[in-house]
């Protein structure tokens, strides 16, 4: 993903209004960032734990910006294992959360949603790069090469940009 700076990100945000997308809070380490290893943007808001957001640069430039909700409960302790939707990648402890996506237009003002287990931390081009490690329970391996994993990230990640915006 290419670097993008705090007005781009809030002009992307295609399931809120422009006033909510002026409130959120953006990381503020941008200028910091693994760029190079990002397929999208992903965070959890520090005053509004149940918050998220993903901003995915799309095969036309563009940007597209998510908010997020946690669902009540998500990311305790609990011991149940879980996988993402987005990475694949397998957690336990409240490591993946059900997250819910207001549609975009109509179906979202109408209170429509998407509804997605997805890594808490929303680090996923980090995990299947190994960039960030998962601790891995025996005969849960993946086989997969990284571009392979890179690949899939990628298609789920459109797949899921697509649900929120038809």
């Amino acid at each position: 993903m290419k670097p993008i700076t705090e007005s781009e990100i809030r002009r992307s945000f295609v399931n809120c209004s422009q006033g909510e997308a002026k409130r959120l809070a953006v990381p503020k380490d941008l200028e910091t960032l693994p760029w190079e290893h990002l397929d999208f943007l992903g965070w959890r808001d520090a005053g509004a734990p149940d918050r998220g957001y993903i901003v995915a640069e799309r095969e036309d430039g563009t940007l597209t910006g998510i908010t997020l909700k946690a669902a009540k409960g998500a990311a305790r302790g609990f011991t149940s294992r879980s996988m993402c939707s987005l990475c694949k990648t397998t957690r336990t402890g409240g490591g993946v959360a059900l997250m819910a996506a207001r549609r975009s237009g109509v179906a979202g003002r109408q209170g429509n949603t998407v509804g997605e287990y997805l890594c808490t931390d929303l680090a996923c081009s980090l995990y299947v790069r190994g960039k960030k490690q998962v601790a891995s329970e025996p005969g849960l391996e993946e086989t997969l090469s990284v571009e392979a994993k890179i690949a899939r990230l990628e298609a789920n990640l459109t797949t899921f940009v697509a649900k929120v915006t038809k």
